[in-house]
């Protein structure tokens, strides 16, 4: 076993542990806003309160959904704004502006209130939303191209569990701020300003880790990206782990660079194989906001209320333990079934058990119809119907964090030659910004409207559209990034193993003159 032994990888789970606080944000940010509304000092501080005392619902469903869609709104131009900005600075410093913007929103949507009406709150949340963006686009790009092939998917899955944890952050501040002090503005300042926490997290620790080798190959600094990439496989320069592995970095960039020489960003997009990988990264995400799991996610307390959980506690306590079940269940996958089961098995099995719990959910919802209580009255305690279609929603999120929640983001960061990554992961964030955009703009009408239709609709989008589309995809488990051109047909195998055997040799050659000029200045 070489240097590091069992740990040989920790500097890569650290570099993702660090650039994934940003996700954490990412998680906070999109579970925080409808608990924040649905607090009643909030909605008789900025006039969301009928004369008679009641809570006006179409202006709360109308702020709720403006909370939550000028947050993508920003996140959407973030993501597409990433691109170009990561292929200039590189991700490390990319990322560190954006938190810096991020952090920006953060504080103004903590000093709302008073003098400084709601307009502070929908400002804030499009400047965090920038930065947001621009973070959920660059850190599965920077983290995918620092990690070795054979545990890629674990560590890129580590996007999904940092979503997840920021997600449960937030009902359980929500619950806890509504339960302790839900007669003071902290009902919305605290959710709101520890997003500073994970944020200042991330740009201290942003400092102390390495720029991406494939990235700094790309620049041409070839003796920068061999020293980050050996501190990151813990070796020496000279192993030949790493000179194998940096001569296919290298093969890929220079084969790439002289299939593509003279031509610009339009055969980035639409050269031989790369067209069909941004149709993957654009409607991979497409479909997973049609999932059902943002509506959850997003307005989890309003819909554990629609389906019996009535009362501000039960149903912020109902979506609490939602977000644990949610946390639990996407570790599981990711450190253990990830690398094993496969990208496309799992998105299979993911969309079918989805859409069946769903079934089960509007099948119930239109036997057992809730019963509101009248205004004044005490919340009953939920009904066996209610636990039963609970219980569902656990099991729901069970399935979704085994394949759709994870996978999404582990197979775009695969799929894209180095060239390329920063342009593939900003449409793919930017589809997934844009779909959540409008999912949570229409999840409030449709919950109002539909009732337990939207259950359905959700299950037939599920498993007609979701595990359809899932068994149409490549496997990529276990392959280097530089071989993703063979599996899209971008070149041919032997070209690839042609340019990687002369990169060998460059490189070697580079070294036997680096290790005799040494022993010259030696004996002189």
């Amino acid at each position: 076993m070489s240097e590091g032994g069992r740990f040989k990888n920790l500097r890569v789970y650290w570099l993702a542990f660090v650039s994934y606080w940003g996700i954490v944000l990412f998680g906070y940010d999109t579970g925080i806003a409808g608990g924040v509304v649905s607090q009643p000092y909030f909605q008789s501080h900025f006039g969301l309160i009928n004369a008679d005392g009641t809570p006006n619902k179409s202006k709360t469903t109308e702020v709720s959904s403006n909370v939550v869609s000028v947050l993508q709104a920003g996140a959407f131009f973030g993501a597409l704004g990433s691109a170009p900005i990561s292929n200039w600075i590189g991700r490390k410093w990319t990322l560190v502006g954006f938190t810096i913007v991020f952090a920006v929103g953060a504080i103004l949507t903590t000093v709302a209130g008073g003098s400084r009406g709601i307009g502070y709150i929908y400002g804030g949340r499009v400047i965090s939303g920038l930065g947001i963006g621009g973070i959920s686009a660059v850190a599965p790009a920077y983290v995918s191209e620092c990690s070795p092939k054979n545990v890629r998917g674990r560590i890129t899955g580590l996007f999904q569990i940092m979503v997840a944890i920021g997600v449960m952050i937030s009902y359980f501040i929500n619950f806890g701020v509504g339960l302790n002090m839900p007669g003071s503005p902290n009902v919305w300042r605290i959710p709101f300003g520890f997003q500073l926490v994970p944020a200042g997290t991330m740009a201290i620790g942003l400092l102390f880790v390495k720029e991406s080798p494939r990235w700094l190959a790309s620049k041409g600094r070839t003796v920068e990206a061999i020293e980050n990439l050996a501190y990151l496989r813990k070796e020496s320069v000279d192993s030949p782990d790493v000179r194998h592995e940096m001569a296919e970095i290298e093969g890929a960039i220079r084969e790439e660079r002289e299939a593509r020489k003279g031509l610009g960003v339009k055969e980035a997009f639409f050269g031989k194989g790369n067209f069909v990988r941004f149709v993957i990264a654009f409607v991979i995400f497409l479909l997973q906001q049609w999932s059902g799991q943002n509506s959850v996610g997003y307005y989890a307390p309003q819909i554990f209320t629609s389906i019996g959980y009535s009362g501000t506690t039960n149903s912020l306590l109902a979506s609490g333990i939602y977000g644990i079940v949610k946390v639990i269940a996407t570790a599981l996958f990711v450190f253990f079934f990830v690398e094993t089961l496969g990208r496309k098995i799992s998105l299979f099995i993911s969309a079918l058990g989805m859409g069946v719990t769903f079934f089960i959910i509007g099948a119930i919802l239109k036997t057992h119809p809730v019963v509101t209580p009248a205004v004044g009255q005490a919340a009953p305690p939920p009904s066996p119907s209610s636990k039963g279609m609970a219980a569902m929603l656990y099991i729901y999120v069970c399935f979704y964090s085994m394949g759709w929640g994870p996978l999404p983001w582990v197979y775009v960061s695969d799929i894209f030659p180095t060239r390329t990554r920063h342009y593939g992961l900003a449409v793919a964030s930017g589809s997934q910004w844009l779909w959540n955009f409008v999912v949570s703009k229409v999840t409030p009408t449709l919950e109002a409207d539909l009732g337990y239709k939207l259950f359905m609709m959700f299950a037939a989008i599920n498993i007609g559209a979701m595990a359809t589309f899932s068994l149409l995809l490549p496997e990529t488990k276990g392959r280097s990034l530089e071989e993703m051109d063979i599996i899209f047909g971008s070149v041919a195998a032997e070209s690839r193993q042609a340019f990687i055997a002369k990169e060998e040799r460059a490189l070697d050659h580079e070294l036997n003159e680096t290790t005799s000029e040494r022993s010259i200045e030696n004996k002189v």
